[in-house]
Order: structure tokens, then sequence, then C-alpha cells
């Protein structure tokens, strides 16, 4: 089956090596990473997960490892990005290749490890997931597994950290051992058929690819392959040589080449398992996941439940977050007063409003969301775990394909409800290009965690309690329904084209781990903190000076009370007041504090853009407050709340996000508020989407048509509504 002892190739490593991990989708290869590591990447039960490179280091004995964490690929082909980004890893020679494989699975897996094998790797074999493999009665003679491969094989059970150790030590000494190149026979004809392409390869330049899997690519008709040997002198010869062996083998067996090149990875991998493997009959933990499946994957019933689910997340958010919001709300207002109490002269100080109504009005109201993200994130990051959106992709498929898409780009759909730019990253698992642009357009419209915020301000303010989480659901739906009604009208426009196949791997159901949850809430934490920490403190504090700056020397409501058409008392009975034209306008000390501050806000270079533009968003409903706060939303969405809040901080004297809630709902009627939910769920996708969306696309035409066409249909649905709206009061 094996002829090892090959070729001796490097002898042993400095003080620091890289190690590459590769492996199927699912298969635990991120969880392995991270125990590794310590780093915390994101880890879900579904395929897509990883989408890039990533990178971290460990200790391995005396020796410093740079581990990379590849995406999940069933192979080494270049047709795909995922695909792409793991051979040219290999290809760069990293000194171990820790192959992942799922040891429920390893029929599938191991085909990848001959691959690998293949190129020349210097391979280690991690059978994850062993503790499942075990309970359905599989036994594995790991001394055997190593006899006939040639190299370390362990076992290990990622997410729970067990047999890291073990796999340390088996990186290690593959690390210090010279490299051997591992031939694996493939059958007679096969063999012949590469021997005779071999003999006729050119010079190679020096990147870590063996001969054999060379010929086997130029035999399958590899198009990055075909076109590295082209460029080479007398790389025609071995085009020639492989187009002819291709025709003799499939008139031979009758079978596409592919087909037939595939068979053979899958009977070395028969031959192996047939000699280390032994199976008992034991309780199939799948058939848990079968039963469970016949339920929440019910064609009627399907769909509903998965409503049903998301409706239940929204309510959790909101119910149990409103308390630690509360408090944190309080925190804010506490710090606020004691800040303001340091300086006895009043308002007028320049510093006090800028530390209260920038920094902590600013970032405060911002912050003060944080439970209901950790919440949120906290249900998805559950449905991820147990392998339910995995499911939710499968039952999303006959729905999306009616849509011009198809249920694996409902996966990057999903991330998007996160953030949007890992989202769009993710599209990367979409083997067609049409299917990857079109996703990437749309998926702006999944209300991302940047819009929480903006959702938690605006909905209490707008509505009843009883109708905040069913508003959420509803924001949450109407924008996943617009994005496939965008998708199907780009495939049927500027994306014309035959729709890809949809083949995704439903894992089994399984237990979330509480540090996997954890980690997942404290990294959407973290990174809401930071970006309140940075983007929206340095936002804050130039909407301050934007506000503040330039002052008017006189204020419109002094000349009116010298004019005697105010009266300015103490305190006011609202029964008292009294409108311009009749008699003086009775008004306060905290209005007249209030009319002043407005006046400011007018002419400072803020009021004077929003008032510059606020005819073009008239139609809407929108005043120049709210055009004031949606400028600076582009560069990060949850600054529209730090903005509003420091437009209300100075026009108005409630403070808090209880009184600005209280202060847009006086000042706007609720078709305002529904109409401005809906221009922020549509329109202007934020500066990091747009700079994703250019870069994966590889054109600016792309995200300029993103944000220039959700923009124009944001503000017609959001015209229609108000307008409409306004007809019923």
């Amino acid at each position: 089956m094996l002829d090892a002892a090959k070729q001796m190739t490097k002898a042993e490593p400095a003080k620091a090596f890289r190690v590459a991990l590769a492996g199927n989708p699912n298969c635990g290869k991120t969880s392995l990473f991270n125990a590794l590591t310590g780093a915390r990447q994101h880890v879900a039960n579904y395929p897509g997960v990883t989408v890039e490179r990533r990178t971290g280091s460990c200790a391995v004995d005396e020796l410093r490892a740079e581990v990379v964490d590849l995406p999940g690929t069933y192979s080494l082909s270049s047709f795909s990005p995922e695909e792409k980004v793991a051979e040219d890893e290999l290809m760069d020679g990293p000194a171990v290749v820790v192959v992942v494989a799922d040891s429920t699975q390893l029929q599938r897996n191991l085909v990848l490890l001959a691959q690998i094998m293949q190129t020349g790797a210097n391979p280690v074999l991690c059978l994850n997931m062993a503790d499942e493999a075990r309970a359905a009665g599989q036994t594995l003679d790991l001394p055997l597994m190593e006899q006939l491969l040639g190299f370390p094989v362990v076992e290990t059970v990622g997410h729970r950290g067990h047999g890291v150790a073990g796999l340390k030590q088996a990186i290690r000494r593959a690390a210090r051992t010279p490299v051997v190149r591992h031939k694996i026979v493939l059958g007679a004809e096969l063999e012949s058929a590469l021997a005779a392409i071999r003999k006729v390869l050119p010079a190679s330049p020096a990147r870590a690819l063996s001969d054999d899997w060379t010929a086997t690519r130029l035999l399958l008709d590899d198009p990055a392959h075909t076109k590295r040997v082209e460029s080479l002198p007398g790389g025609d010869r071995a085009i020639a040589a492989a187009r002819g062996q291709r025709t003799r083998l499939e008139s031979l067996t009758r079978k596409d080449i592919s087909v037939f090149v595939t068979e053979r990875y899958f009977g070395f991998v028969d031959g192996l398992l047939r000699e280390a493997r032994t199976l008992a009959p034991r309780l199939d933990p799948r058939e848990l996941s079968d039963r469970i499946d016949a339920v929440v994957v019910h064609r009627h019933l399907g769909l509903p439940i998965f409503a049903l689910v998301m409706f239940a997340i929204f309510w959790l958010t909101f119910a149990v977050g409103q308390y630690p919001m509360e408090w944190i709300q309080a925190g804010a207002t506490w710090l606020g007063d004691t800040v303001s109490a340091l300086w006895p002269e009043g308002p007028d100080s320049v510093l006090r409003s800028l530390l209260v109504d920038g920094v902590i009005g600013g970032v405060g109201g911002v912050i003060v969301f944080l439970p209901n993200i950790l919440l949120l994130f906290l249900g998805l990051a559950f449905l991820e775990d147990t392998g339910y959106m995995a499911r939710a992709a499968y039952l999303t498929d006959r729905l999306m394909h009616r849509f011009g898409l198809h249920g694996k780009s409902f996966i990057p759909m999903l991330s998007g409800f996160g953030c949007t730019v890992p989202g769009i990253m993710a599209t990367r698992t979409l083997e067609n290009e049409r299917d990857r642009l079109v996703t990437m357009l749309v998926l702006p419209l999944m209300s991302c965690g940047a819009r929480l915020p903006i959702w938690l301000l605006l909905i209490p303010a707008f509505f009843p309690p009883i109708w905040r989480a069913p508003v959420l659901w509803l924001v949450y739906a109407a924008g996943t329904l617009l994005a496939l009604v965008l998708a199907l009208a780009l495939r049927k426009t500027l994306m014309r084209g035959d729709d890809a196949p949809f083949v995704m791997e439903l894992p089994p159901y399984r237990l979330p781990t509480l540090r996997s949850v954890v980690i997942k809430m404290l990294g959407r934490a973290g990174l809401y903190l930071r970006k309140a920490g940075t983007t929206i403190l340095a936002l804050s504090i130039l909407l301050w000076v934007a506000t503040s700056f330039p002052k008017p020397s006189s204020h419109r409501v002094d000349e009116q009370i010298a004019a005697g058409e105010v009266v300015v008392t103490e305190k006011v009975d609202a029964a008292a007041a009294t409108p311009f034209g009749s008699a003086p306008l009775v008004l306060s000390q905290s209005e007249l504090a209030g009319r002043r501050a407005t006046e400011d806000l007018e002419f400072s270079a803020a009021g004077r853009v929003g008032r510059a533009l606020a005819p073009v968003f008239a139609p809407l409903g929108f005043d120049w407050k709210i055009v004031t706060a949606m400028i600076g939303a582009f560069a990060a969405k949850e600054v529209f709340v730090a903005q509003m809040g420091i437009v209300y901080s100075i026009t108005d004297a409630e403070a808090g996000t209880q009184g600005l809630r209280a202060a847009l709902a006086r000042d706007y009627r609720p078709v305002t508020g529904l109409s401005l939910i809906i221009f922020l769920l549509v329109g202007t996708p934020c500066m990091a989407t747009f700079a994703i969306t250019r870069r994966e696309s590889g054109r600016w035409r792309f995200a300029a048509l993103q944000f220039g066409g959700l923009t124009a249909i944001a503000y017609l649905l959001a015209l229609i509504v108000f307008q409409v709206g306004r007809l019923f009061g």
C-alpha cells in the first residue's frame, strides 16, 4: 500500500518552525487551533467558518511553532477560494502539516490526507472527535496506522482540549525527523500514467510540490497547475503527455478521469481502514440527530420552528437585557453628574461639555446596549455550536433556490447577523462566482450587530412593550426577505447564469461547551467595546466639536425676551403656557436653556450641514437633527446612537437612554420612526463594508453598486412608508 523511505529533504528544523492545520469543513480544526495557540477564533458546528488562513503560535518543548489554520476543504483542487488558499500554503512548504480528520467520517476525511501525502508534505494525522467514534463502536490500532503510514497518528477531542499534549509531541517528533516523502500506491493503471507524465516534467521552481502531485493535477487538467507548467521551458511536452494519458485512461476505464482518480484515493483509504480499524455494533450518535431532524427539518414544520427559535432569541434580548441595561444607564448618568459637579460655573465650561456631552453622552449611549448584544450572540452561539445553523441552511435551500441562490449562501448571510465584513469574507466558500457576488452585494441587508443598538433605541421609543420583540423580529425578517428579492433581481439581470448544486454536510448535534460559548460572547463584547473606545469615541469627539462650534454671538430667544414676546419664570404651569401671537410665551429656566442650545446647534458646523441636507430627506420625515446624526453612521452604524445622544444632550435637558427615547417619541411620530428604521436597515452600508466588498469582488464598481443601489432602494422604501403612513395619521 505504501512505499515509505523515499527522499530525505530536510534536516532538523531551527528553533522556530511552521505548522499548518488542514482538514475537511466541520472537522474541529479551529477548535484544535484555539487549544494549541490559546487564540479565540470563531468556532461553530457548521461548515464554512474558516475562510482564510489564521495564524497563532505555541511552544512545543524547546521549539516555537507558528500555527496556521487553513480553510476547511474537501480536496486540494484550485477551483474554490478556500482550496486555493490551502494548496498555496502547502506549496510554501510548512515544516509539519497536521491533517485533522473527523474520526466518525474517516472514509471521506482521509481522502484529503492521501492528497497531502502526495504533495510531499511532512504530515501528522490527528483523529479528532475520537470520543464520538468510540461511542459508535469504532476502535483504531494507532501503532499499526503509524507503521503503515510512516508518520505520527494521534487521537484528540478538540473542543475539550483532550489529546492536545499528545498532538504537540507528535508535531515535535515530525519536526525533528528528516522529511520522508511518502509515496501512496493508487493502482497500476494510474501509476503507469503518472510515471509517463513525470518523465517529461520540466524542472520546477523551488516550491514544496512533488512530481507525483504535479503529474496528478496535470492529468486532471487542473487550470492552475496547467498554466504554471505551461510557463516553464518544456512544459508543453508534459501537458501533451497528460492529455494523452487522460484520453487513454478514460477509454480504458470508461469513466471520467476525475471520477477514476477519486476512486483510487478512496481505495487507498479503504485499504488503510481495513487494516487498522475495528467496528462494533453500537448506537450511532447520528441516530439521535436523525430523530431530532425528523422534526426540526420537517418539510412543513421546519421553517416555522426556525422562525419561532429566532423570535425567542429576540424576546430574550429585550426582556432579560432590559435590567442590566438600566444598571449601566444609571452608572453612566451618575458618572455624568459627578463629572459635571467638578465645574461649579455650570454648563458654560467647554471641557465639561466635551467630557459630559461628547465622551460620556456619546460613548455611554452605545455601551448601554452591551447586555443586549451579549444575549443576542449567546443565542446565536448556542445555535451554531449545536449544529442547528447547518439545518437552517438546509431548510432555506428550497426557498433560496426560488430567488436564484442556494442554501450554502445562507451561511455567509447568517454570519452577516454578527458583522457584514466576516459575512462577505465567508462568501469565499461559494464555488460559483455569480452566487458569490450576488450574496456579497445583498449581504448588508442582514441586520448586523452594529445596527442592534439603533433598533434598541428606536423600537422602544415608538412601539409599546408588547410589540418590541415582534418588531425586532420583523426588522431582521424584512432585511432577509429584501435580500432574497434583490438576489433574484440580480440573477435575472446583471448576474445571469445557471444555478449551482447545493451539497452540504449536516453535522451531528453536539452539546455546546461553556468555554466555546463564552469565547464567542466575550469576542463580540470585546469587539464592541474596542469600537466604542476607539472609532465611536473619536467620532463622538469630532461630532461634539462640529455641534459646538462656531457659536452664535447672540440668541433669538434673548431678543424675544427683550421685546416682551417671551417671559421666563422658575417653573411653568403647562396650562399657563401660551403660544406666540396672542400673549407672551412663558418658559422655564430649563426650557430657556434648551432654546439657546437649539440655536447653538443650528448655528454650528454640523447643524448647517444637517439643515443643508434636510430638504433632501424631508419627504422621508427626517429633520436636520436626524440627518446630522446619520452623517457619521457611514463610518460605523453604532455612531448614530452616539450622535443622537450628543444632539439631545445639547438640545434636551433629559439625560440617558430613557430620556433620549422620550425625546424622540415627543419630537417625531411613529411613522417617522418606522421610516428611519427602514432607511438605516437598507441604506448606506458602513465604510468597512464598502472596503471589504471592493477587496473581495476585486472591482470598485461592485462596491459602488452596493452602496448606491441599497441607498436608493432605502430612500424609495422609506419615502413610501412615510408618505403612505402620514395619510393614516
